[in-house]
Formats: C-alpha cells, sequence, structure tokens
C-alpha cells in the first residue's frame, strides 16, 4: 500500500490542465502503479474520489468509489470506479446546491451547483471504454473529480461566498438539513 501526499490549496499543480493518457500508457507499470497509489490515497483519508493531480501526478486519471463513507455518510455507494481521460455532457439543466468539501482544501466546505444527471465517457484502467449515465448526489462526485483534471476546486465553483464554512460549523450548523436534501436527491435518483 502506497499512501501518497495529497497537494492542498495553493500548490501549482491543482490549477493545471491534467495531461490525457495515449491507451498504450495504460500498459505502463508506472501508471497502473499511480493508480493503484490513488485508490491506495483515497480510501486511506476517507475520500469518495481523488484525482491525480491531487498526488502531483498531472495526469487525465480519476478514482471514486464509495462504500459507507465515515466522512460522507449521506453519499450512495460508488463501486470503485477509474476513470482515464473523462469527459462528460450534462444530460438536464437541473442543479443541485451541493455542501461541497475536498480532501485538497482540507477542513472546509461550500456550496456549488452541480448538474443531477450527467454522461460520463472514459477509459477504464485496462483501456475499455466505458460510457454511461450518472444522476443524483453521484453525479456531484463525479463532477468534483473531473474538476480536478482542468484545475478546478470547488472553491471556484461556489457562488455565495457565505456558504464557506469550516467542516466542524458544518457539522454544527449545517449537516442535519443538507442530509435531509441530499437524502431526498438520492431517493429520487437511486443514487
Amino acid at each position: 500500500m502506497t499512501v501518497r501526499v495529497v497537494a492542498t490549496v495553493g500548490h501549482p499543480v491543482l490549477r493545471e490542465w491534467a495531461q490525457p493518457l495515449d491507451p498504450d500508457e495504460l500498459h505502463n507499470p508506472q501508471t497502473q502503479s499511480l493508480i493503484d497509489d490513488l485508490i491506495d490515497t483515497m480510501r486511506y483519508y476517507n475520500g469518495a474520489g481523488l484525482a491525480s493531480p491531487q498526488v502531483m501526478a498531472s495526469k487525465r486519471i480519476v478514482v471514486i468509489e464509495v462504500k459507507s463513507n465515515p466522512r460522507y455518510p449521506y453519499k450512495p455507494d460508488i463501486p470503485l470506479t477509474v476513470l482515464v481521460n473523462p469527459e462528460l455532457e450534462p444530460l438536464t439543466d437541473e442543479t443541485f446546491a451541493n455542501n461541497e468539501g475536498c480532501l485538497s482544501v482540507p477542513g472546509f466546505r461550500g456550496v456549488t451547483n452541480r448538474f443531477v444527471k450527467i454522461a460520463v465517457r472514459a477509459l477504464d484502467r485496462h483501456g475499455k471504454l466505458l460510457e454511461r449515465d450518472v444522476s443524483g448526489l453521484s453525479a456531484v462526485t463525479f463532477q468534483h473529480e473531473v474538476d480536478h483534471l482542468n484545475g478546478t476546486l470547488f472553491l471556484d465553483r461556489v457562488e455565495d461566498p457565505t456558504t464557506f464554512t469550516t467542516w466542524e460549523q458544518f457539522e454544527r450548523f449545517e449537516r442535519d438539513a443538507f442530509a435531509a436534501r441530499a437524502a431526498r436527491l438520492v431517493s429520487r435518483f437511486g443514487s
């Protein structure tokens, strides 16, 4: 198990456009090792996902997994998903006001508006084409992680700066109301 250091806000790698991978690079042991390290690091820190720029590797790779996550008990389970060179497309104009946090912005949260239904197109870790529609709170997670590949942090998507809060104050004052809204979204979409 290799847990890598997670870059935090202010590190230049988080503002770079990550480089796409040639499908042949997926056969490279270093690329497979990076993917394994992303998974190990995400799980170690109880993240819902992790993008390679967050571990200072500017490649277009994202890993996502939610399974009874203690940091995000309101998130539905998402099986381990590896996305290489992902492309997202909104399938609706409807958005959800998500109270969002990030391992690269420790202890801080803010409200972003994310599409509730998206199409995902990417390669998996073996180069096989992956195409699926993702909805509900899970769609929010996919959008957050893919933003990292474009040098975008959730901080950039917060329209109302009065929604910024520390994790501690979110838990104290906002978590219950947010969890109830999230539950309604999950019940609508099943994810």
